[in-house]
């Protein structure tokens, strides 16, 4: 029997997608693990593999059609001696765009570097605080309460039929293929052990006839002057800026705390490393990653900024992961920097470099832009002197960080010339009182001022 290839769900928040490239033909054979077709999703291009054997019957999504649903039939699998004839009348699916999904805690910092990437998606598996906590403390596992389950089995067409005709109930099924999706011989396993027979569940009640719903309020149509504009598709990824932009303003309470850094010390010090880098003995370093260092450093010491809100309990994540803030043709994008206050400057500068890359590429993978418990978005570089991000959620704080520029300034009452640099920092105030989010800064700018300090 000919078997369905779905659009894929490749991240708990998606619910479309574009289907980018084909790498197989009609009539192609394929075995499970080969891959089939790219999908852009609103992060990423990752590639798709096959989870079964067989011939490419048809293709029903051509390429680059954008919008497919996650579930939509995309292209038909025959199996080994099956005749195409069973495809007679099978047309090309249309896409349907499902609903958009309820917001989920992700976001995007306001600003972005263009050689240093940006944020998004579910944080870190968090735990709760306790008393004598610090960021790295064990705890009770409250995921549930930041990403609740879908639901949602993900199987091969021909492990469902299977199931279906051995009486397994999939739920209770655990997948070996890619991205723990069920294959056939999951399901051919269960059934042998007797360990995933279907529990009978007691019929609901019928659900009363609802009211219907008001018709929701149109929205504002806005008149462009001029009659010689063009129209821009919105790319998936600007679509999700746009949406999550709007509900941190809306449901986040914003506060800003902006201070002057001297880097003339942060200066000397990168110049010092750069010219031992420059004999092959490292990576040189940039103002950004050093900058990265110093938060890492600043949120180990106030663990309770690398925290989240939630409705049930205040989440302090255990690990100082940094997102940052990276433009790429799409959008932004934020890939994360793991367990930066335990890297050093050189692997810090060598991570940022590679996800910066491959993020402009759209190849990065789902752990390494989901997730992260604090932002930078650094705009220096384009000569912005200072900038108030909006808040990243789940996350409750983002430092944005301005250029670095020669000032006068008053010392033991004489006017000299330093490099200053402005950051401002905005957090969630259900999160970060106003004391808290100061004394980071402080902490930080020792760090930043004395980056000596950092090696300690």
């Amino acid at each position: 029997m000919a078997i369905d290839i779905l659009m894929p769900a490749l991240s708990p928040t998606m619910t479309e997608g574009k289907l980018a490239k084909w790498h197989v033909a009609e009539g192609d054979k394929v075995t499970s693990g080969t891959v089939i077709c790219e999908i852009e999703t609103d992060k990423a291009t990752m590639e798709v593999e096959a989870v079964d054997d067989g011939i490419v019957g048809k293709l029903l999504i051509a390429e680059g059609t954008e919008g497919v649903a996650v579930n939509t039939p995309i292209a038909v699998l025959l199996e080994e001696g099956e005749s195409a004839s069973v495809l007679a009348g099978r047309a090309s699916t249309a896409p349907t765009a499902l609903p958009p999904s309820p917001p989920v805690g992700e976001g995007r910092g306001e600003g972005a570097s263009p050689a240093t990437p940006a944020s998004v998606a579910p944080p870190p598996t968090p735990t709760l605080p306790h008393k004598g906590g610090g960021g790295h403390e064990g705890g009770s596992p409250v995921a549930a309460a930041v990403a609740p389950s879908t639901g949602r089995v993900f199987a091969s067409p021909l492990a469902r039929r299977v199931a279906a005709d051995a009486g397994v109930d999939l739920a209770r099924v655990t997948g070996s293929g890619p991205n723990g999706r069920i294959v056939r011989a999951d399901v051919d396993a269960a059934a042998k052990a007797g360990t995933a027979k279907p529990v009978a569940a007691p019929m609901a009640p019928k659900a009363p006839a609802s009211a219907p719903k008001p018709a929701s309020p149109a929205q504002p149509q806005f008149v462009v002057p001029g009659e010689a504009t063009t129209s821009i598709p919105h790319t998936a990824i600007r679509k999700v800026i746009a949406r999550r932009m709007s509900e941190s303003k809306q449901t986040v309470p914003h506060f800003y705390l902006t201070v002057d850094y001297e880097i003339d010390t942060l200066l000397a010090a990168r110049a010092a490393i750069n010219a031992v880098a420059e004999k092959g003995k490292g990576t040189k370093v940039s103002v950004n990653d050093m900058v990265i260092k110093a938060c890492a450093m600043a949120l180990r010491d106030h663990p309770d900024v690398n925290a989240s809100w939630s409705e049930a309990a205040m989440i302090r994540y255990n690990t100082v992961d940094i997102a940052v803030a990276v433009a790429t043709d799409r959008g932004l994008v934020t890939p994360i920097v793991r367990n930066a206050d335990l890297k050093g400057l050189g692997r810090i500068a060598a991570d940022m470099k590679d996800l910066a890359a491959r993020a402009r590429e759209g190849k990065l993978k789902l752990d390494e832009f989901q997730g992260g418990g604090f932002t930078i978005s650094n705009l220096g570089m384009f000569g912005v002197k200072d900038f108030l991000a909006i808040i990243n959620p789940p996350q409750s704080a983002i430092l944005a960080v301005g250029a670095g520029e020669e000032r006068v300034v008053v010392r033991g009452g004489q006017m000299v010339i330093r490099n200053i640099m402005s950051c401002s920092l905005s957090v969630d105030h259900r999160v970060v009182d106003g004391a808290l989010g100061a004394q980071f800064l402080q902490t930080l700018k020792g760090y930043v001022e004395q980056p000596a300090t950092m090696l300690l």
